[in-house]
C-alpha cells in the first residue's frame, strides 16, 4: 500500500511539473515566435496577423504556422523527457542568460570603443586624411556605420563571452569612470569638449543598468520591499517567488517586449530600422540605435530570469534537491 501510494505522489508530482515546465518554455517561445514574425513584417513585408481579414493567404498563413510550429515543437521538447527536474531547466535557462548578457556587455564595450573614436576622428576633420574617398564619406553614414563597424564588433562580444566567465559589467563599470575622468580632464584642464563624450557615458551607463538586470534578479540583489516575507517559512516564501514571477515579473517583461516591437513605428524597431543617430548628428556617436534596443535586451533577459526563477520556487515548493546559493553581487 505505501509503495502505492508513493508510485501515485511521485506520478502527480511528475505531472505538475510536466504542466509548470510548459507554461515557462511556452512563454519563452511566445517571444522567439512573436520576434521571428516581427522581422518577417519588416524584412518580407507579410502582413501582421492582427491586421489580416478573416480569408488567409498563404502570405499570413506563413506566420501563423510559426507560431504553430513554435508552440508545438516547445510542447515536444517537454513531453519527451517529463522526467526532467525544474533545477535542471531553472540551471540551463540562467547559464544561456548569462552568456547572453556578457556577450551584450561586450558588445557595447567594444563598439563604445571604436565608435567614439570614429565620432573624435570624425569631428576634428580626419576622415580625408585617415581613409580614401570613398571610406571617409561612408563613416559619416549612420547606415552605413551600423551594419559595417558595429555588426562585427557585436559578433566579436559574443565570442568573447564563450571565452570568459566574467559577466564584463566591472569592466564597463571602470570604462566609465575612466570615460567621466577623461571628461573632467578635458573640460577642466585643456577646455576642451565634444558631444561625444557624453554619448559615450550615456550609451554605456544605459547598457550598465538595463543588462545587470536580470544578473541582479539571478543574485537576488533587488531591493525588497519586505513587509512579511522575512518571517514566512521557505515553503511560503517559495510560493510567494513563483507566482510573483508568473503574474508580475512575466506580465511587465511581455509587456515591455510588446511595446518594444508591436510596429514598424514602435519605439525600437522604428529606431533600429533607421540607425537612429542623437540630435548632435556628426558631432556624436552613431549608437542611439543601439540605445532603443537596449530596453528590448532587458525584457527579454528579465524574462529569462523570471522563467528561471518560477521554475526554481516551483521547485522549492516541493522540496527538490539542488537549490542554489545567491553569490555576493559584489563578486
Amino acid at each position: 500500500m505505501v509503495s502505492i501510494l508513493n508510485s501515485s505522489e511521485a506520478s502527480v508530482s511528475q505531472r505538475s511539473n510536466v504542466v509548470v515546465r510548459l507554461i515557462g518554455w511556452q512563454i519563452l517561445t511566445f517571444f522567439f515566435a512573436f520576434f521571428l514574425n516581427n522581422a518577417l513584417v519588416i524584412y518580407f513585408d507579410l502582413q501582421s496577423v492582427p491586421a489580416t481579414s478573416t480569408a488567409l493567404t498563404p502570405r499570413t498563413s506563413i506566420q501563423i504556422m510559426v507560431y504553430v510550429l513554435c508552440f508545438g515543437w516547445t510542447a515536444w521538447m517537454v513531453m519527451r523527457d517529463p522526467n526532467r527536474s525544474l533545477r535542471r531547466d531553472a540551471n540551463s535557462i540562467s547559464n544561456f542568460n548569462s552568456y547572453f548578457v556578457r556577450g551584450c556587455f561586450f558588445s557595447v564595450l567594444f563598439i563604445g570603443l571604436a565608435d567614439a573614436t570614429i565620432a573624435w576622428i570624425r569631428v576634428e576633420s580626419l576622415l580625408p586624411v585617415l581613409f580614401n574617398e570613398y571610406l571617409a564619406s561612408a563613416l559619416l553614414r549612420a547606415n552605413f556605420v551600423g551594419p559595417v563597424v558595429h555588426g562585427p564588433l557585436l559578433l566579436l562580444g559574443f565570442v568573447t563571452a564563450l571565452f570568459t566567465r566574467t559577466l564584463g559589467f566591472i569592466w564597463l563599470s571602470l570604462m566609465i569612470v575612466g570615460a567621466e575622468l577623461l571628461i573632467v580632464i578635458s573640460r577642466f584642464v585643456f577646455s576642451y569638449e565634444q558631444s561625444l563624450m557624453g554619448d559615450l557615458v550615456r550609451y554605456w551607463y544605459a547598457a550598465l543598468f538595463l543588462f545587470a538586470s536580470a544578473y541582479t534578479l539571478l543574485e537576488e540583489g533587488h531591493v525588497r520591499v519586505d513587509i512579511a516575507y522575512a518571517g514566512m517559512s521557505q515553503r511560503n516564501k517559495a510560493r510567494v517567488n513563483a507566482y510573483g514571477a508568473l503574474f508580475l515579473g512575466m506580465v511587465t517583461a511581455t509587456t515591455i517586449f510588446l511595446i518594444c516591437l508591436w510596429s514598424k513605428q514602435s519605439i525600437v524597431t522604428s529606431p533600429v530600422l533607421n540607425f537612429e543617430v542623437s540630435q548632435t548628428g556628426t558631432a556624436g556617436m552613431y549608437t542611439k540605435y543601439q540605445m532603443a534596443a537596449f530596453l528590448l535586451i532587458f525584457a527579454i533577459t528579465m524574462q529569462f530570469q523570471f522563467v528561471s526563477q518560477f521554475f526554481d520556487a516551483v521547485a522549492d515548493m516541493k522540496n527538490e534537491p539542488g537549490k542554489r546559493s545567491p553569490e555576493p553581487i559584489s563578486h
